[in-house]
């Protein structure tokens, strides 16, 4: 509204003007040498602007005449991009469809119609790759590194082939060559950060954390953990050569991650070698109620040196108190218990975790306990022959790698922190194993483990009237197949003896 208020006025003001000089008297006078123009002001006025459109209209046309030679290359040029930008496009659809001979030839394509751009140069080391020109890929990522725009990409090119190849030495230069040419560039942070944990320079890799957190590419709380399995590997290194400052590290991997179990274990050891035995304690027991633990249970019966077995007992169930649900309590109280020769409180405890899983470990410790308390030697050859055949009990696992000892750097990735204590992959035979196993020991027992004597062999039954059944049987010629007649003079087939069922089982 406010621009059609504008157009009006200005249309009334340009008319106010014309008329007003239509209405003013006066001439314009042209001398031209003895030659005299005199017009009116309004048409002097009026053939003054027709000229100056005219003079405009002349120059509009002489410039184009002359720039006509540029106008056309520059339409020549435009229709090259267009077509360029037209065979990238196909060439990257090649090469996500895995259509090797239609990328290269786009990438040819456009390379001669756009040269060393930065699309073309990735679609000819990508087409490379994938018909596997390992040096034509190369000479592509080398070429991007004339640019800055592409600088980078291509170090990342040429990092992925040296990985490839296995060249681990070159790929290390070229992630630090990435890392100072582009300080935010994660994935170079992320590849030396491994290379470090894999020479085991914890100190180094804890830097490198350090700064990607600092510069947000990781977020905080993944940093931290990450920072807390380094200081514990860290702690693991020094712990023979400088055990203070192996305690330093673990306390400090302990503050961001107190459920961390070497650093708890480490920091343990050290501080009871120290007499700190209730600093040891309540670290102990903050790491056991985040992640239940044998080696904490085992550094846990251990705070004091020279306990009696009765005493390491009574901490076995104070870890049973903080953690009442956990098997590795009841394994904990069972050990002690066994070391203590309260052989009632380890069969109890055994008996609960064998009832609710029978892991090889609880099928161990049953046969441990049977040898030192009865040395009832089928019992304990049943419980080993058991152990064979159960689940396996929790262990380091990590990107499919099982481990019996923690390590904190994953040998498949290299990725920090993978290993977590769970249970590893069980083969289907084994779960059935288990399972029947279970199933056995779900009878209605008494209190305490008993030999099952073999019942008598039952002697056949004779029948009274043997001609009576033939002629029963003979009305039905179906029921022959399995008819074996009995002669009252023969005494039958001798029983198959059967085989003593020893074996323990459980009452309650």
């Amino acid at each position: 509204m406010i621009k059609l208020v504008l157009f009006l006025a200005v249309l009334l003001g340009l008319a106010f003007g014309f008329s007003t000089l239509a209405d003013t008297p006066g001439h314009i006078l042209l001398q031209w040498g003895e030659i005299e123009f005199r017009v009116s002001l309004i048409t002097g006025l009026v053939g003054l602007l027709v000229l100056t459109a005219a003079l405009m209209i002349l120059w509009t046309l002489l410039r184009l005449v002359f720039r006509l030679p540029s106008l056309v290359g520059l339409a020549n040029r435009m229709r090259r991009q267009a077509k360029g930008q037209q065979a990238i496009a196909r060439g990257l659809v090649a090469v996500g469809s895995g259509d090797r001979k239609l990328a290269l030839r786009y990438a040819q394509d456009s390379q001669r119609l756009l040269g060393n751009e930065p699309l073309t140069l990735l679609l000819k080391a990508q087409s490379a790759q994938l018909s596997g020109d390992r040096k034509g890929a190369e000479e592509a990522f080398r070429a991007m590194l004339d640019k800055p725009e592409t600088q980078t990409l291509g170090l990342r090119g040429l990092f992925m082939e040296a990985e490839r190849a296995n060249d681990t030495a070159a790929a290390r230069l070229l992630a630090e060559e990435a890392l100072r040419r582009a300080p935010d560039a994660g994935w170079a942070s992320e590849a030396l950060l491994g290379f470090k944990a894999g020479e085991r320079d914890w100190r180094g890799a804890i830097g490198l954390i350090d700064q990607s957190i600092s510069r947000r590419q990781i977020e905080r709380h993944e940093g931290r953990g990450q920072r807390a399995v380094l200081l514990a590997a860290a702690a693991e290194d020094a712990l023979e050569r400088n055990p203070d400052e192996a305690l330093t590290l673990a306390l400090e991997a302990l503050r961001s991650a107190p459920g961390l179990v070497p650093a708890a274990e480490i920091a343990a050891r050290r501080l009871s070698a120290k007499g700190d035995f209730s600093k040891a304690t309540r670290i102990l027991e903050t790491a056991w109620k985040e992640n239940p633990h044998p080696d904490l249970a085992e550094a846990y019966l251990a705070v004091r040196q020279g306990d009696s077995a009765l005493d390491k007992l009574k901490r076995a169930r104070a870890l049973h108190k903080l953690m009442p649900n956990a098997r590795e309590s009841r394994f904990a109280i069972a050990r002690a218990a066994i070391d203590a020769r309260e052989f009632q409180t380890a069969r109890e405890a055994l008996e609960s975790l064998a009832l609710d899983k029978p892991t090889v470990r609880a099928c161990l410790l049953m046969a441990e306990l049977e040898e030192i308390e009865s040395g009832n030697q089928g019992l304990v050859r049943a419980w080993l022959a058991r152990a064979s055949r159960a689940p396996r009990d929790p262990v380091w696992v990590a990107d499919g790698t099982v481990s019996d000892s923690w390590s904190p750097v994953s040998p498949v990735t290299g990725r920090i922190g993978a290993f977590e204590w769970r249970e590893p992959p069980q083969a289907a035979e084994t779960h059935l194993r288990a399972r029947i196993e279970a199933d056995r020991f779900e009878l209605p027992v008494e209190q305490s483990a008993v030999i099952v004597e073999p019942e008598p062999p039952v002697a056949p039954v004779m029948p009274a009237e043997p001609v009576e059944a033939v002629e029963a049987i003979a009305a039905k010629p179906d029921a022959l197949a399995d008819f074996h007649p009995i002669i009252p003079d023969d005494p039958g087939p001798e029983p198959r003896p059967e085989k003593p069922k020893s074996g323990f089982r459980f009452f309650g």
